[in-house]
């Protein structure tokens, strides 16, 4: 007989039919009815053992996470909660789970404790909901792009070269500890390393990807990136992933219309594909919510969140008018900012992101033309000599959320760019050459994954949004 999953049969409308199903015992109560739970959804399927004609040894180990295999008749439930059941008709014990020594029992645990256990935690009902909406964002993610002409490209995981220019990068080498052979300057000399070079993990596909879209017009990168800033936050990781689009031809305005509506498809699409799973995370967040103090709870629930992103045009703001906005606010004259906003070129904080998101414009904000001393040397300088075509997408609860520019395509002002930052040209003298063979207007953005995965589930803790988070002291697993 053919095994169906839970999710198959709690959609069924066919009674009285022999099934056959196999899972995890997430509770067994009044030595009769079963809890049964395969990861194909949140819901569970309730089994009803006839214990008075059932090995009584057989029965004591129906314990919570035993794997069991089932058949039985589908009925319709007699109890509430539940359209369908399953009298078993005969059970097998799969695997035992001895109740004394499982860590995860059927109660609440803190997120704490379950990162410490994060081989087990995905059979909580928390983290299952959160890794099949991450997993459903993912095809989200390759589905948006294919099918709107892009083509995936997979860049080094490991390069020569520091995208983000922060130096925050883990060096990649053959070297043993304290053996490094040294040149007549007393540097390492990495010439004898594995590579031939000083390497490291990348921070990011784009330099990569750029060269790419160069030659195919519109390219993606989705893939693991890494940073080894000392960041013991709610927001970082030290190994995370990017999706990075890159298209040829496209100038600022294109690069946000792009990535509107790339985040309101992979919403939508979550929005339409996870109803239980959303379900259940906003019922959790609202639970979450009313144990913080008044002032720190959020206006909206989990789904109006991702509701307001999908529902609402996306307000686009100059940097420029944003700071005026900011410095002329209330919380801002009032002193209630953490980081108050005095002059032009400050750097915005999540706080100010927000506030303009939540408070001022009431809806999604793209903000543009930012100073060219806060951002990155490849974005492209404009006429003023002072900002460039920078642009951030902000999103409620969260603030920055994507981060992306039109590319400087003139070879002259890059090269000046990357002389006054000192970045040396022999280091990317294979991105230089984009510009001198074919140059044209190209753009495109950046998106962390796991802060995408975070505002979609309406978890706290970024830690929480990834399989096996990797953190400052903590490689576990």
């Amino acid at each position: 007989m053919n095994r169906s999953s839970v999710k198959e049969l709690l959609q069924s409308d066919k009674f009285l039919h022999e099934v056959h199903v196999k899972g995890w015992v997430r509770t067994f109560r009044s030595n009769r009815f079963i809890a049964l739970n395969d990861g194909s959804t949140i819901n569970n399927i309730q089994c009803v053992v006839d214990f008075e004609n059932t090995n009584e040894a057989l029965l004591k180990r129906i314990t919570t996470s035993a794997a069991v295999s089932i058949t039985g008749t589908l009925v319709e439930s007699q109890g509430k909660g539940q359209k369908v059941e399953i009298n078993v008709t005969n059970l097998e014990i799969l695997g035992d789970s001895n109740p004394d020594e499982y860590p995860i029992q059927p109660k609440k645990h803190s997120l704490e404790f379950l990162r410490e256990n994060a081989h087990l935690r995905v059979r909580t009902n928390t983290f299952s909901a959160v890794m099949r909406v991450r997993s459903k964002l993912s095809f989200a993610v390759h589905k948006y792009f294919q099918d709107n002409g892009f083509n995936y490209v997979n860049t080094p995981i490991i390069t020569g070269s520091d995208a983000e220019g922060a130096g925050e990068m883990f060096k990649v080498t053959n070297f043993e500890a304290n053996k490094a052979p040294l040149n007549e300057e007393g540097q390492i000399d990495y010439k004898q390393d594995f590579f031939g070079k000083e390497t490291n993990l990348t921070v990011s596909g784009q330099l990569e990807a750029e060269t790419y879209a160069m030659a195919l017009g519109k390219v993606y990168t989705f893939g693991p990136t890494f940073r080894a800033e000392n960041s013991n936050t709610t927001r970082h990781l030290a190994e995370f992933w990017m999706i990075e689009p890159e298209v040829a031809f496209m100038d600022l305005d294109g690069n946000m219309d792009l990535s509107e509506d790339f985040i309101k498809s992979v919403l939508g699409y979550v929005l339409e594909h996870c109803e239980d799973d959303l379900a259940f995370l906003d019922q959790r967040l609202t639970q979450e919510e009313q144990s913080k103090p008044q002032a720190q709870r959020s206006d909206m629930s989990l789904l109006e969140k991702l509701r307001f992103v999908v529902d609402n045009n996306f307000k686009r703001v100059s940097y420029t008018e944003a700071i005026d906005i900011l410095r002329n606010s209330k919380p801002n004259k009032k002193k209630k900012f953490q980081f108050p906003i005095n002059e032009w070129g400050a750097d915005l904080q999540s706080e100010h992101e927000r506030f303009l998101v939540e408070k001022h414009f009431k809806c999604p904000v793209i903000l543009f033309d930012y100073p060219a001393d806060i951002k990155a040397f490849y974005m492209r300088l404009n006429e003023d000599g002072k900002t460039v075509r920078a642009m951030d997408v902000l999103f409620p609860g969260i603030g920055e959320i994507v981060g992306g520019a039109q590319r400087e395509e003139r070879l002259n002002v890059l090269k000046e760019k990357m002389a006054a930052l000192n970045i040396d040209e022999k280091e990317l003298w294979w991105y230089l050459d984009t510009r001198k063979f074919g140059t044209a207007v190209h753009s495109g953005f950046g998106l962390g994954f796991e802060r995408l995965v975070l505002f979609t589930t309406g978890m706290s803790n970024i830690r929480d949004v990834i399989p096996f988070p990797r953190t400052p002291q903590n490689a576990e697993f």
